[in-house]
């Protein structure tokens, strides 16, 4: 059983922070060039340095560049301050990864020379990668503290290269997207037909997982005739949905399973003027794909906390780091059961409107809050206002 996030309070909170951010950082319509392994995205400051104090530091590395980490980045300075972790001797940061399994290797082998880093979590870019699983266990035998977040190692071979992991469920995550999309199109009337689904990688934990989630909500009467990996390019993601089309004639609906996803599967669809051809389910709020949901050329959205996962990730590695067992037993009181090591932070459903075939009944309370997209813009307009005062 996984431990989810205590507070459906704090969770919509947070996914509003998350929101808020998303829309104020924006998303560029084509990835930049690619950064050497372990440069900073263009306007992050890279880790932060030691000082004369002697901070030590919790670093986060993720997979890539994209706003989700933006949103991410503010709940690990959300963390910072909450837990008081300058009064500890600690200091939070991002680093933010060149998109590459070799950009983590690398970035993990710098930390296990830095003397200062007391904590690091990372969103593992590939689940089966023996080489980041090879570094993950070295930083920890040096005694640096390690956590996965939003992408965790291959649990059944890799488990033991981490004690935890923060984050989507994204099997169940899968599954709500699934369901949703198994409705719509029910309800044009469809009894069969193609899928095709889209992501950065496909051998990515949280990724595949989403995609076998889909896969099974979906179920047998609709086809899965593709899943499509970009490598986390961006005009390579529109040419998949491209090529997916022209070469699926039967394809009824197109899966995004990447923030970046669900934007480039819109700005093909909407240009090639066959929107009404597809269902178009996605995850995540990214800002484009909010403005494509209000034009009527996303479906709906499943969408996760990662403002939520930033806070949490301050709150785990600081109890790791200072040996604070209440903190441990709170967030994993089912440690040592089968994934008792996992702390989820919640699933939004979001829908362009009321009148939409999905429905909050569709879901399990308790796993997924329900929201139409005006009421999901208007919380998070009260929320930044509430902030600002």
């Amino acid at each position: 059983m996984r431990h989810t996030a205590p507070s459906v309070t704090t969770s919509l909170t947070t996914i509003l922070s998350c929101l808020t951010l998303l829309l104020a950082a924006g998303c560029a319509a084509e990835k930049p060039a690619p950064k050497p392994a372990g440069t900073a995205a263009e306007g992050v400051p890279a880790p932060a340095k030691p000082d004369a104090k002697g901070t030590k530091r919790i670093i986060f590395l993720t997979n890539g560049d994209d706003p989700f980490w933006d949103a991410l980045l503010s709940g690990l300075k959300e963390g910072e301050k909450q837990f008081k972790c300058a009064e500890a001797g600690l200091s939070v940061s991002r680093d933010v990864n060149n998109s590459s399994a070799e950009g983590q290797i690398e970035r993990l082998r710098q930390y296990a020379t830095q003397d200062d880093i007391a904590g690091v979590a990372i969103s593992v870019i590939q689940a089966d990668n023996q080489s980041i699983v090879d570094e993950m266990k070295k930083l920890q035998a040096k005694g640096v503290k390690l956590i996965t977040v939003d992408g965790d190692v291959n649990r059944d071979t890799f488990r033991d290269a981490r004690p935890y992991y923060i984050g989507t469920d994204n099997i169940v995550g899968g599954r709500v997207l699934g369901k949703a999309t198994k409705t719509l199109l029910e309800a044009k009337g469809l009894k069969e037909g193609g899928y095709a689904q889209f992501a950065g990688f496909t051998d990515n934990d949280n990724a595949r997982s989403r995609m076998n989630g889909v896969k099974e909500a979906i179920g047998g009467q609709f086809t899965e005739r593709d899943r499509m990996a970009d490598d986390m390019d961006h005009p390579r993601a529109r040419d998949n949905v491209r090529n997916a089309t022209q070469n699926h004639k039967d394809l009824a609906a197109l899966v995004g399973i990447w923030s970046y996803n669900a934007p480039a599967i819109a700005d093909v669809v909407s240009a090639g003027g066959n929107r009404d051809k597809y269902v178009v389910a996605t995850f995540d709020a990214a800002p484009l794909a909010i403005g494509h949901m209000e034009k009527g050329n996303i479906d709906v959205m499943v969408v996760q906390n990662p403002f939520e996962m930033g806070v949490r990730t301050v709150q785990l590695l600081k109890a790791m780091v200072e040996k604070d067992d209440a903190v441990l037993k709170e967030m994993f009181p089912r440690a040592g059961q089968p994934d008792g090591d996992v702390f989820t932070t919640g699933l939004r459903v979001v829908v362009p409107a009321a009148s939409s075939p999905v429905k909050a009944d569709l879901f399990d309370s308790k796993v997924v809050e329900f929201l139409t997209l005006p009421d999901f813009k208007a919380r998070s307009e009260e929320h930044t206002s509430e902030l600002q005062s």
